[in-house]
């Protein structure tokens, strides 16, 4: 197997204020790995939480992918990663899930089968996904919300935990006023203390919001339990709950987790938290980073398994270099394509049936 990788910018359609920090960019490093003339493509994104940055992603990911030369095939190559699965100390989440999302790409296109067939899901997913308003005004959330309403999304997630609580508050009045039939997400990104949260929850539960996102800040896995089992909102561990140990303390303890396969992995590692959560009263939210398409698509494919889906990532972007999942209507859905189902943008129907580079 031969790979290739290269690094692009994805700005954003307007910077994206959360809790924590603002962002108006990222960057990504696309991996392309080919076997017999047939190519299959993954995606790893920059995160200053994870400390990744392009160039330790591009120097990852190229010992990964030399790493492949010992595979005969890539079916070969997945079986091992699907069977060894991550472990700390390892590469990090974010770069075996990219090797594993190229190697499902490839492999689902050497066999003329969409991803979630070869995960034994036999129909296509198609989820409504949330779509995120950051920290802006009351007045600017609310024409957001009523645009997003307008063009078919029904669940729309609220960024929270300003300095002063009443901003929030304010900011999800006026969505609920404007959007007053859709599911609302609150995120903090973890600026609450126990305090806050506490006094906080009731007065969100009876606007209406569905489920609150890390509420508290991350390292308290036992603070968080004890929240979730006074809130009057189910509470959804994130930054508390990024990979198979920190899920196996939280199952049963909180009412959600939300995966990201950069975080946790990839799709395998996904699908073995989704089995440790089944019958634990704990349920699965799929979460995402901003990303393009191709960093997506993984996740679409499992998007079944959700309660709560948040893959809006490419939707943040003012130009996604791919397509092929949706989501401008409010809806992910994986296409009948093999592989991960994405194509470059611009890609010409008669190439679709070919296996090419990234664009």
């Amino acid at each position: 197997m031969k790979t290739g990788r290269r690094t692009v910018r994805l700005d954003l359609a307007e910077p994206l204020r959360i809790s924590r920090s603002v962002m108006s960019a990222r960057d990504a490093v696309w991996l392309d790995v080919a076997h017999e003339g047939v190519s299959g493509h993954g995606e790893a994104v920059t995160s200053v939480r994870q400390r990744l940055d392009a160039g330790t992603l591009g120097r990852l990911l190229a010992a990964a992918g030399a790493d492949l030369a010992r595979f005969p095939d890539p079916e070969s190559a997945l079986e091992a990663l699907r069977t060894d699965g991550p472990s700390r100390g390892s590469a990090p989440p974010a770069v075996t899930a990219a090797v594993e999302a190229a190697l499902l790409d490839l492999v689902g296109k050497r066999a003329g089968r969409p991803v979630h067939r070869l995960l034994g899901l036999a129909k296509p997913p198609v989820a409504a996904t949330a779509r995120t308003i950051g920290i802006t005004s009351p007045a600017r959330a609310a024409a957001r919300a009523r645009s997003l309403a307008a063009s078919g999304f029904e669940v729309i997630k609220v960024k929270a935990g300003t300095p002063d609580p009443e901003e929030d508050v304010e900011r999800v009045r006026a969505v609920r006023g404007a959007a007053p039939r859709a599911r609302l997400l609150l995120d903090p990104n973890g600026a609450w203390t126990v305090a806050r949260a506490t006094a906080l929850l009731p007065r969100f539960a009876a606007l209406g919001v569905e489920a609150v996102e890390q509420p508290l800040a991350p390292g308290d896995p036992e603070a968080l339990g004890r929240l979730a089992e006074r809130s009057p909102l189910p509470v959804v561990a994130d930054e508390d709950a990024a990979d198979l140990e920190d899920v196996r303390r939280l199952a049963g303890r909180v009412h959600g987790v939300n995966v990201k396969l950069a975080e946790c992995g990839g799709v395998h590692a996904a699908l073995r938290i989704a089995e440790l959560l089944d019958g634990s009263g704990t349920r699965l939210m799929l979460g995402c980073l901003a990303a393009s398409t191709l960093g997506l698509a993984p996740a679409v494919h499992l998007a079944g398994r959700a309660r709560w889906t948040d893959l809006d990532g490419h939707l943040l972007l003012a130009h996604d270099p791919w397509t092929g999942i949706g989501g401008e209507d409010g809806f992910v859905r994986a296409s009948g394509l093999p592989g991960l189902g994405v194509e470059p943008r611009g890609t010409r129907p008669a190439d679709r049936a070919r296996a090419g580079g990234a664009p």
